[in-house]
């Protein structure tokens, strides 16, 4: 799929179709269309579409006619349209067209040309059936209408679909082929297709740093686990953004094993590390002058002979012991030795990206991800990028009140904190390993997949991640 920026009246467009937009009292369009619309009683509501075929006047074969609700135009709105369009252009195999330019409130030209980019692109991401081949784009070229020729928003915006295409991709796998070993895998493919630095720690190696609490997690099952690092250098020796992403391939829960109802989904357990290659992958295309790293600590979560069990007591990276009160609270056990272990890069920040609790899920629902962290600042700069990106967040709080839920008999900490607060109180976890940089926690448990008959990864949240790194350069 190709994007361009054309400076030429929709009316004159001889491609396969052009894309005009009405608002509920206005249509941005000419008088015949107008007509045409009102004879056709269509409401202009976001995400509705219109079709016209040979519109006089026009020497494209369609006018596709998008609703964008009131005015003035919203982000969200304009997002709604988008998908509307890519599902009409996807239906009917319209292979040119062109897309009628619009303002949107609150945000200037790059912003529109971007997102279009985005969110068409990624609005046609096809689930793949494993063992058959992919399915030909049948859109092949995007021209929107606009006054500049600065084709780099366009490529930022198809970046950062192609970020969240391989997030995608990496979540709906299935956990027998997308194991902590293909992830180590395809970050070596990464760093050879983009020049970029990857090193990949062994069990061995894990077992030498101390990383007690990490292994605990992976000894019940057959895979071995994998600590990925992945080096993204665009700006000298400047300390770099840290990302960590939660890579548990599938989590049966453990000892404390999960109900079988639903357990397939899993496999997207590491939609954390998914999101963070998703996001270097964005970032190595853009190429911006800034240093990011990406750190995976991925492993299975599986019940063994072997395996952890309720009351065992671990010693992390960092030292502290920690009572394993529930086997199924497994992903802060292998983020805490990555948080500890990130300290060698010497980060200006970290942000670490999560599947972490279901509690998410009933505080926010699916359309936030879960923001907590031990500065302000960094916290403010993550929902300002959230905005931008149109990704949202939701920040929570962690308080002594809530850390204290961790208190242990027998270790330093447990790894749960009882019932209440259950996002906050793992939050609160994580952050006794996170003291000394500024840190912030995203749990995408709610946001990174959808159940039902469109089950599949969203790509979620790496517009956020990407736009966030992005704005540190300013």
């Amino acid at each position: 799929m190709e994007f361009s920026l054309i400076d030429q009246s929709i009316q004159h467009f001889d491609g396969d179709s052009v894309v005009v937009f009405s608002s509920v009292d206005k249509v941005f369009a000419d008088i015949n269309i107008q007509q045409l619309i009102e004879l056709s009683n269509f409401e202009s509501k976001a995400g509705k579409t219109l079709i016209l075929n040979l519109p006089e006047g026009f020497k494209a074969k369609q006018v596709i006619v998008a609703g964008v609700g009131d005015t003035p135009i919203s982000a969200k709105n304009y997002v709604k349209a988008l998908v509307a369009i890519s599902s009409v252009l996807g239906e009917y195999k319209i292979k040119n067209t062109m897309i009628q330019s619009l303002e949107v409130d609150g945000f200037d030209q790059a912003w529109v040309h971007r997102t279009t980019a985005r969110v068409i692109q990624n609005a046609n991401y096809k689930i793949h059936k494993v063992g058959t081949d992919k399915d030909k784009v049948t859109i092949e070229n995007i021209a929107i209408q606009s006054t500049t020729d600065n084709a780099h928003d366009l490529m930022q915006g198809q970046a950062i679909a192609n970020g969240m295409s391989l997030t995608r991709n990496l979540g709906d796998l299935p956990s027998n082929i997308c194991t902590p070993s293909y992830l180590a895998d395809t970050a070596k493919s990464m760093a050879k297709e983009f020049g970029l630095e990857c090193e990949v720690l062994e069990q061995d190696d894990m077992d030498k740093l101390g990383m007690g609490s990490l292994l605990s997690v992976s000894k019940g099952s057959i895979e071995p686990p994998k600590l990925i690092s992945l080096s993204y250098k665009g700006d000298g020796d400047s300390k770099p953004v840290v990302l960590v992403g939660k890579g548990v391939t599938f989590d049966s829960g453990g000892i404390s094993l999960k109900p079988g109802a639903g357990m397939d989904e899993m496999k997207y357990d590491m939609c954390g590390a998914a999101s963070v290659l998703g996001a270097m992958r964005a970032i190595a295309q853009i190429k911006p002058n800034i240093n990011l790293t990406v750190v995976v600590p991925a492993v299975e979560n599986m019940p063994a002979h072997n395996a952890s069990k309720p009351g065992d007591v671990v010693t992390s990276m960092s030292g502290q012991t920690i009572e394993i009160l529930n086997t199924d609270a497994e992903g802060r056990l292998i983020l805490c030795d990555a948080l500890t272990y990130v300290e060698k890069f010497n980060p200006e920040v970290v942000i670490d990206v999560a599947t972490l609790t279901g509690a998410v899920i009933i505080a926010l629902g699916k359309h936030n991800s879960g923001l907590m962290s031990n500065n302000q600042d960094l916290a403010d700069d993550i929902i300002v990028s959230s905005k931008g990106a149109l990704d949202g967040v939701w920040q929570l709080p962690i308080e002594d009140e809530y850390d204290e839920q961790l208190k242990s008999n027998f270790a330093d900490m447990g790894n749960i904190g009882g019932r209440e607060a259950g996002t906050i109180t793992a939050a609160c976890f994580l952050s006794r390993f996170t003291k000394d940089y500024r840190w912030a926690h995203l749990d995408i448990a709610g946001t990174a997949w959808i159940s039902g008959a469109k089950k599949g990864a969203t790509g979620r949240p790496v517009p956020l991640l990407t736009q966030y790194v992005l704005d540190q350069i300013n």
